[in-house]
C-alpha cells in the first residue's frame, strides 16, 4: 500500500504542474517513483553510453578515416596543395597525407577518457535538470564545456608527436614547398597541429550528439531502466 500511494503521489504531482520544468523542480530529493537523484545518475548514465560507445570507436584504427561523419578533410589552404599534387601525378602522396591527419586525431583521442570521466563525475542536479530541459545536445554542450580546455591540452602534443613519428610533418611539408614551387600560386604554411586538434575536438563531440540523439529520440537506444524512467519525462513535455 505504501508503495502504491507513493506512486499515486507522484502522479498526482505530474498532473497537477503545467510544464516540465514545474515537474522536475517538483521531484523528491531521494526516494519516490522517481527523484532528483535519479535525474543526475541517469544523465550521468547517458553520457557514459555517448562516451563508451562513439568515443571508443575513434580510438580505433580507421575510428576517423572510414567514418565520414567526422574524416579529417585537408584544411582550405592544403586543399590547393593537394590539386595541384594531384595534377602532377602525386596522387599517392596526397591520399597518404590525408589518412595521416586521421591516424594522428585515433591517437589522441585516448587521452579523452579520463577527462571525460570526471566531467560526468561532477554533473550536479541543476546541471541534470538543465541537461533534460535543454536541446538535443544539451549533454554534449555540457561536456563541450567542461572538457574543451583540458582535451585541446592533451590532444595537442599528442597530435604534434603522431603527425612527427609518422611522417606527415615531414610529408606535408616536402609537399608543401613543391606546391610552393608551382607558377601563379601563392605559398601557404598552415599550423598542422591545431587544425588537426580542433577537428579531432569536433569530431569527438560530434559522435557524441550523435548518441544523445538517439537516446532522446528512441526508446529502444535507452538501454537501462533508469535512462527510460528519466527520459520519459522529455517524452511527455
Amino acid at each position: 500500500m505504501k508503495k502504491i500511494a507513493i506512486v499515486l503521489i507522484t502522479m498526482l504531482t505530474l498532473s497537477s504542474c503545467g510544464s516540465l520544468q514545474e515537474i522536475v523542480n517538483n521531484l523528491p530529493q531521494g526516494g519516490g517513483a522517481l527523484s532528483q537523484v535519479d535525474i543526475g545518475n541517469g544523465l550521468r548514465q547517458a553520457l557514459d553510453q555517448g562516451i563508451d560507445k562513439e568515443v571508443s570507436k575513434l580510438m580505433s584504427k580507421d575510428g576517423f578515416y572510414k567514418n565520414e561523419l567526422v574524416k579529417i578533410l585537408l584544411p582550405q589552404e592544403l586543399q590547393k596543395v593537394d590539386d595541384g599534387l594531384r595534377k602532377i601525378g602525386l596522387s599517392s602522396v596526397a591520399d597518404e597525407g590525408l589518412k595521416l591527419l586521421n591516424r594522428a586525431a585515433e591517437d589522441a583521442t585516448k587521452e579523452a577518457l579520463p577527462i571525460f570521466v570526471d566531467a560526468v563525475k561532477d554533473i550536479t542536479f541543476d546541471d541534470a535538470k538543465n541537461i533534460l530541459l535543454g536541446d538535443q545536445r544539451a549533454a554534449t554542450s555540457y561536456l563541450e564545456n567542461r572538457t574543451q580546455q583540458a582535451l585541446y591540452a592533451k590532444f595537442s602534443p599528442v597530435i604534434e608527436k603522431s603527425l612527427s613519428q609518422v611522417g606527415a610533418t615531414e610529408l606535408w611539408g616536402s609537399a608543401i614547398n613543391k606546391y610552393n614551387t608551382l607558377p601563379f600560386t601563392s605559398s601557404v604554411n598552415p599550423d598542422l597541429t591545431d587544425y588537426v586538434t580542433q577537428k579531432a575536438l569536433e569530431g569527438v563531440f560530434k559522435m557524441i550528439s550523435q548518441e544523445e540523439i538517439e537516446i532522446r529520440n528512441k526508446v529502444s537506444a535507452r538501454s537501462t531502466d533508469l535512462l527510460q524512467r528519466v527520459f520519459a519525462l522529455q517524452d511527455n513535455r
